[in-house]
């Protein structure tokens, strides 16, 4: 369910969305990146096999997926005690 929510919230956020199979080329040269799981919810991913992805630092579009995510989950859902 995370990745449906942070593709759906990166389209509201003007990002196009697809979804495809990648090459270590595509990620290493990507200018950001970031991973979803349920537990991780969504998390930047800065480097692959030691190498940086972008500049090495979370970029400003997974940053702002993770503040939308994390505004989302306190607004919706069913609270947990």
């Amino acid at each position: 369910m995370t990745r449906r929510v942070a593709f759906e919230l990166a389209e509201k956020n003007g990002v196009i969305v697809e979804e495809r199979d990648l090459t270590r080329y595509d990620i290493i040269t990507a200018d950001e990146c970031f991973l979803t799981g349920t537990a991780a919810e969504i998390i930047p991913a800065v480097e692959l096999d030691r190498r940086p992805i972008g500049n090495g630092q979370p970029g400003p579009v997974t940053l702002k997926l993770i503040e939308d995510f994390r505004r989302l989950t306190q607004t919706t859902g069913t609270p947990i005690y």
